[in-house]
């Protein structure tokens, strides 16, 4: 017989009464037992005294704001998910509040809170999953004492990037419309210097990307943070009306390039960005210095996109071509870093290339596929990161 166990307690801190109420009764619907404070401090006094399983936390509020709440939450409660909602505070405090230890964020005004609720179901899993792993660790450090030392070792600001980069990537597997995304990144250190994501721009209208930093490590780690905080700002703005960038490829590598650039972070990036219309059924792409180029599968046919350009980052006001395709049921586009052809054993890049074009014709692509070929699910030492990023159109689209 199965025990019931009583709804998860969430609390929101917001000094926007109308904000505060509606995210309130909106998670209150979705089975949650909701708390509420309307300014940081005594939003502190409800977490100690109620001790909820998330917090969800305005930036900007009279008597403490959201970043000294976070790092109070994150010292007392480091299992406890803080989600960040940022208005007028910009990408820096974004920036800032995600080192403290945010969870994730999300930018006002939402829209749509199913994507409120989506982002809580995410971070209350992923502490349950966490905290599952401590309870196990807990068990192997009491057997052996020897794993104990070992794990030690490990660098907290490794830890702690790691910690997350994993946490802004997006779900592994998804359908979008009559796409089918999935990635995988197997990094050659503990942080990495790949990155993807695919999102939702508008109906039926998707974006996705795959980014390679140069260098590797902590450094490269960060650039994957801000890139995709870039990107979720033009993604915002255009679903707030202001800007149009995150439908154009071109402009939006050209934008991403200048910030980079004047950032002086002494990094720069390879990426292809695209857009997909599932209404129109094209591909809108842009590359940005990338190699190998994206490869389009089509009625069992591979070949390689056309498109160059500049890395992103290296330089100001780089002018990046802009790629448009109509695509046809069935066809799929596989996207790899750098790292693919450090695996292969081909004598030059020719060679190499005609390879890869065979592996994505031999089998219907997919990470299963390739994480077998390449083997990247043993855990051994690799001369780079690799990330795959792929999707898929089947036949059956309407």
């Amino acid at each position: 017989m199965s025990v019931k166990l009583p709804p998860l307690k969430i609390l929101s801190i917001d000094d926007e009464y109308m904000i505060r109420r509606t995210i309130v009764a909106y998670l209150e619907d979705s089975g949650f037992t909701m708390l509420e404070a309307e300014n940081g401090r005594l939003g502190l006094e409800v977490f100690r005294k109620e001790k909820p399983d998330l917090v969800l936390t305005d930036l900007q509020m009279p008597e403490m704001g959201g970043l000294e709440v976070l790092k109070n939450i994150t010292k007392e409660s480091p299992e406890t998910p803080v989600v960040v909602i940022s208005g007028a505070g910009g990408m820096n405090d974004v920036i800032e509040a995600l080192r403290l230890g945010a969870w994730d964020y999300l930018t006002k005004p939402i829209t749509d809170l199913a994507v409120l609720e989506h982002t809580v179901q995410k971070c209350l899993e992923r502490a349950r999953l966490i905290a599952e792993n401590i309870a196990y660790r807990g068990e192997l450090e009491n057997a052996n004492q020897a794993l104990k030392k070992n794990l030690v070792i490990l660098e907290e600001d490794q830890e702690a990037g790691r910690s997350v980069q994993l946490r802004l990537l997006p779900d592994p597997k998804i359908l979008l419309g009559d796409f089918y995304f999935e990635y995988s990144v197997v990094p050659s250190l503990f942080l990495s210097g790949d990155c993807v994501d695919y999102f939702v721009i508008e109906p039926d209208i998707y974006g996705f990307y795959l980014a390679d930093v140069s260098g590797h490590g902590a450094s490269s780690a960060f650039i994957t943070i801000l890139l995709k905080s870039l990107v979720s700002k033009w993604l915002s703005q255009h679903q707030m009306g202001h800007d149009k960038t995150i439908l154009q490829p071109a402009e939006l590598l050209k934008k991403l390039s200048d910030e980079i650039y004047l950032s002086k972070l002494g990094k720069y990036l390879t990426m292809v960005y695209g857009v997909l219309d599932d209404r129109e059924k094209t591909l809108v792409y842009s590359v940005g210095g990338h190699y190998p180029n994206p490869i389009l599968l089509n009625n069992g046919k591979a070949s390689f996109l056309s498109g160059k350009g500049f890395p992103v980052g290296i330089m100001k006001n780089i002018v990046y071509e802009q790629e448009r395709l109509s695509l046809t049921a069935p066809c799929s586009l596989v996207c790899f870093s750098d790292g693919v052809m450090e695996i292969l054993t081909e004598p030059n890049s020719d060679e190499k290339e005609k390879k890869l074009l065979a592996l994505v014709e031999a089998q219907d692509p997919s990470i299963e596929y390739f994480n077998q070929i390449f083997s990247l699910q043993e855990k051994k030492a690799r001369p780079d990161d690799l990330t795959c990023l792929l999707w898929r159109m089947p036949v059956s689209s309407s």
